[in-house]
């Protein structure tokens, strides 16, 4: 296990001046990281070409090469930058030959990143199969019933926002396997918590914005398509980067890149690349396992305190992963300004409605918080709370 206190000192000093909570919404950015994306926009201020040809090229290739490791791609191929999850879902999903009667399956409480592009294909014809949460997420059991010979696509969040459930990756990526249906899995929430393999998990598509559990910056994140899947889609929005002869630039020709590069959606942005780069290079250095550890025991703590006060835990048990959401017996308006007292009280976290309109407050995880933080969230809860 890493040195928590060490971690803090060094790449989260912030940390002194407030309990963050609130790592599924968006993360705060590691000292490394913020020294070199700040290098970064220096010298491109300075000598924007320069700077574009000997350190931002080298580190995009870095980003698929190193990630390509990180999820045990087959080939940094089947890794390109993507602006967020929504831009690489719906990507994928406008590039597939769709037919009408064809369906997608996910569960109930994901999030739109991962439902509207799927959603949007009715005008294709395509039937968008929602499955009940089970335990807070989507199960192999609970989605069976939804899939037939026209199922192409099961669609799932590696760990689930509202909830915290984390997805059997390997068991539904098996029955996809099987079956000949893409997977397709939505991974901001997990992919710096929870070791991913994309190849022993069967995984087809995975896309991931960078300013969650990746700790990186906001508008750049990446895809990933297995090389085989990629071939036999044709993208419908073409990046000037993307065909086989985009050097020759009037040379007008779509005939796409190898592999996921036909993904490529013109220049990216490179200090969002450096810092998925630097930041993954930390969460390889602490282990994802070890990470998972700590967060999962902050999770069954905070459980256990706000359990203890009273309040109703939503989250699976024993904890799946960094988030837990508790019930709040308190209109909309009314956990608005709970959430705004704590805030006062430098407890940064937010509410979230479930589909009726109930109330709850979600906090969330990542590796430099501590089990004393838990305990001095409950000690504030129990003074402003309910």
């Amino acid at each position: 296990m890493y040195n928590v206190e060490q971690l803090r000192a060094d790449e989260f000093p912030g940390s002194r001046e407030a309990l963050y909570f609130n790592h599924a919404g968006i993360s705060p950015l590691p000292a490394r990281t913020q020294a070199r994306v700040k290098w970064a926009i220096d010298e491109f201020a300075r000598q924007p070409g320069r700077f574009w040809m000997e350190h931002g090229l080298p580190y995009a290739e870095r980003l698929r090469q190193e990630m390509a490791v990180f999820l045990n791609a087959a080939s940094p191929r089947e890794i390109v930058p993507s602006a967020t999850t929504s831009a690489g879902l719906n990507a994928v999903a406008q590039a597939m030959a769709w037919q009408p009667g064809d369906n997608v399956v996910f569960c109930d409480v994901e999030f739109p990143s991962n439902v509207y592009p799927w959603m949007s294909l009715a005008r294709e014809g395509v039937e968008s199969r929602l499955v009940p949460s089970a335990d807070g997420g989507l199960t192999l059991a609970a989605l069976q019933p939804y899939v037939d010979d026209r199922t192409r696509v099961i669609a799932a969040s590696a760990i689930q926002f509202f909830t915290g459930h984390r997805t059997d990756l390997t068991a539904v990526g098996r029955f996809c396997q099987e079956r000949g249906i893409l997977f397709v899995v939505d991974a901001i929430q997990a992919i710096g918590h929870m070791p991913i393999d994309v190849q022993a998990m069967h995984i087809d598509v995975l896309a991931c914005g960078g300013q969650k559990s990746l700790l990186a910056l906001p508008g750049q994140g990446f895809l990933y398509v297995r090389q085989e899947i990629a071939e036999q889609l044709q993208p419908r929005a073409i990046g000037s980067n993307a065909t086989v002869d985009y050097l020759h630039w009037l040379k007008y020709d779509l005939t796409p890149l190898p592999a996921a590069q036909r993904f490529m959606s013109g220049t990216p942005n490179m200090p969002g690349i450096i810092a998925i780069v630097e930041s993954l290079g930390l969460l390889r250095e602490l282990g994802v396992e070890h990470i998972d550890r700590h967060t999962r025991a902050l999770s069954e703590r905070a459980t256990a305190v706000l359990t203890n006060l009273g309040y109703r835990v939503i989250s699976p048990q024993p904890a799946h992963g960094p988030i837990v959401t508790f019930a709040v017996n308190r209109s909309s308006a009314e956990a608005d300004t709970l959430v705004a007292a704590l805030a006062d009280r430098d407890v940064i976290l937010v509410k979230h409605l479930d589909r009726e309109g109930n109330t709850y407050l979600r906090v969330s995880f990542h590796c430099y918080n501590t089990l004393v933080e838990i305990e001095q969230f409950g000690g504030i809860m129990q003074e402003i709370g309910d």
